[in-house]
């Protein structure tokens, strides 16, 4: 009986040294927390935030809480710092130099059986993610190509992944669908589809009618198959079952590291968005070739800048 009712008092010991680990925010401050959140991540009122209770932080004399941002499709949460005289909120990132931040995104990107350019043994990589119907997207694929990669492809690869806009380009996703029923017989047919494709976006949009810019897509990419001689019978069922499982797995794989519009490449992991200037581009290849302990090539003095960064969402 006497050890039954020691280990009875011990377990109430531990059970209110839990509880008291948590604390409720007092109702007054809790209103001036959620005021400070509203007003300064400029938050509607039909967004609900709940302040969760203080717990020990690792920080001297600050707590923490978890605040909770719920609107109608989405829902959040954020750690905050609170200070113990409940005058002082702070949110603070912790960043672990342990890891590289764009080795890890690059981890998350599977770029295993996508055609590419330039050296397949290159030790940078660019991962562009395309949409077909995109103007910004024509642009940035212009300025790739031929033009840098002459100059880098002896040193860097690209490697083109799926994004298309599907609420704004109705055919986006078929183009990528017979891109990537190209791809499955020919590296080179691809490209070639790709490269006709965003030099002539106009040919597409100018046929009346969203069957009829499928059928002229379909006819372009059987041309290819044509000129480069795939097997017509596999080309043809591919285009014609219009499989979009890989362009679903693309997407799903983008909105993983973060992607929301087009162009949008990462060069060796680092994210840049937007249709960029090609003195923009060779800036990031020069820097990646370099961390990479790779020279970089030697420029023209008359390489100059293109269009400016403008993305399309």
């Amino acid at each position: 009986m006497t050890l039954f009712r020691r280990s009875f008092a011990v377990l109430v010991l531990v059970c209110l040294g839990c509880s008291a680990q948590l604390a409720p925010v007092p109702s007054d401050l809790n209103q001036k927390i959620e005021r400070q959140i509203r007003a300064t991540y400029s938050i509607s009122s039909s967004v609900k935030i709940t302040v969760g209770a203080t717990r020990p932080s690792e920080f001297p004399n600050y707590d923490s809480l978890t605040v909770t941002i719920e609107g109608a499709e989405k829902k959040q949460t954020y750690d905050f710092l609170l200070s113990k005289d409940g005058k002082t909120l702070a949110r603070i990132t912790k960043l672990d130099l342990t890891k590289d931040p764009y080795a890890e995104t690059m981890k998350k990107i599977d770029v295993s059986g996508r055609p590419t350019r330039g050296n397949k043994d290159a030790k940078v990589v660019v991962v562009n993610f395309d949409d077909f119907q995109c103007p910004f997207c024509s642009r940035m694929h212009q300025t790739l190509f031929p033009d840098l990669l002459k100059e880098y492809g002896d040193r860097v690869q690209f490697v083109y992944k799926d994004y298309p806009l599907t609420e704004i380009h109705p055919w986006a996703t078929h183009a990528a669908v017979d891109a990537n029923c190209l791809a499955a017989q020919s590296n080179d047919a691809y490209w070639d589809f790709a490269d006709y494709i965003h030099a002539n976006q106009h040919a597409v949009n100018s046929d009346k009618g969203h069957d009829a810019q499928f059928a002229e897509l379909d006819r372009l990419a059987l041309e290819q198959g044509q000129k480069h001689n795939l097997d017509q019978t596999k080309l043809q069922a591919c285009v014609k079952a219009q499989n979009e499982d890989a362009i679903k797995a693309s997407m799903k794989e983008a909105e993983g590291v973060g992607v929301s519009a087009t162009p949008t490449l990462f060069v060796n992991g680092q994210e840049m968005d937007g249709a960029l200037p090609a003195s923009e581009m060779r800036a990031a290849l020069d820097r990646a070739l370099e961390e990479a302990g790779v020279p970089a090539p030697s420029h023209s003095p008359a390489a100059a800048a293109t269009a400016p960064q403008a993305p399309t969402k």
